[in-house]
């Protein structure tokens, strides 16, 4: 499906990142796996060679714009072109009240969370060598706030913005791009909630969650041609109509 396509994913040293670079190696495209940490990244990057797949690891921190600009100048100079988009890098910490939360990783929080985010979407159209295409991770948080995310809800908010500037300002013919709230996953992230028990999806248990497969199978279906229709729009897991059109069984 993705032959001779080129992708990078960002957060992609474990969860739905890791996840989302394997269903697209899955489908043939060349791989870029980044996050901050080089050693997890190359961990991923190797199970995709080890399996047949093409796949470079990156180091790089979103929040800062000399890292971004690295990273997009070393896929191309790897691969020669870009055409995918998996904009996944983000953090939940602080969990803490506005009251009590430290003011400078709050500050950090919408670093990684907004402005990376920007930065690398940016990077990425600037990029493009043919018609591109940009997942743009989001979540329920950017549409309603919780107890203890305020940085996060921000972030998140500010972020879905970037998601509808891209789609009011570039045609669709030239970047397609989607929001996509993955729901509650099973990842570290996930774990990093559970242990600070504030707000409802603390509460919630493991087996409530999804695999981090089964949303990283929709980024890859956001990724073909058969989800033209739905570019420019913010989606969300709740959507089961959404789940069944990228071939989800549940």
């Amino acid at each position: 499906m993705f032959r001779d396509k080129v992708a990078i994913i960002t957060g992609a040293s474990r969860g739905i990142g890791a996840a989302a670079a394997q269903a697209l190696a899955a489908g043939s495209a060349s791989i870029v796996v980044t996050a901050r940490d080089a050693q997890s990244c190359e961990a991923v990057a190797a199970g995709i060679r080890h399996h047949g797949g093409k796949a470079l690891a990156v180091a790089c921190d979103v929040s800062k714009f000399d890292q971004v600009d690295a990273l997009f100048q070393k896929t191309i100079e790897a691969y020669g072109s870009l055409h995918i988009l998996v904009n996944n890098a983000g953090v939940i910490d602080p969990i803490a009240s506005l009251r009590d939360g430290d003011a400078e990783e709050w500050a950090q929080s919408i670093s990684i969370n907004l402005v990376g985010g920007y930065y690398v979407a940016k990077s990425a159209i600037n990029a493009f060598s043919a018609p591109g295409v940009i997942v743009n991770v989001s979540s329920g948080a950017a549409h309603g706030p919780r107890e203890g995310w305020s940085a996060y809800c921000a972030g998140k908010a500010g972020f879905a913005m970037v998601t509808q500037s891209i789609a009011h300002e570039i045609p669709a013919e030239e970047v397609r791009v989607y929001g996509y709230a993955p729901g509650t996953v099973d990842t570290d992230m996930q774990g990093r909630i559970r242990d600070s028990g504030v707000n409802p999806i603390s509460q919630m248990k493991r087996e409530d969650h999804w695999d981090p497969a089964e949303p990283a199978k929709v980024i890859a279906w956001l990724c073909s041609p058969d989800a033209v229709d739905l570019a420019g729009q913010e989606l969300s897991m709740s959507d089961v109509d959404l789940r069944r059109r990228a071939g989800l069984s549940r």
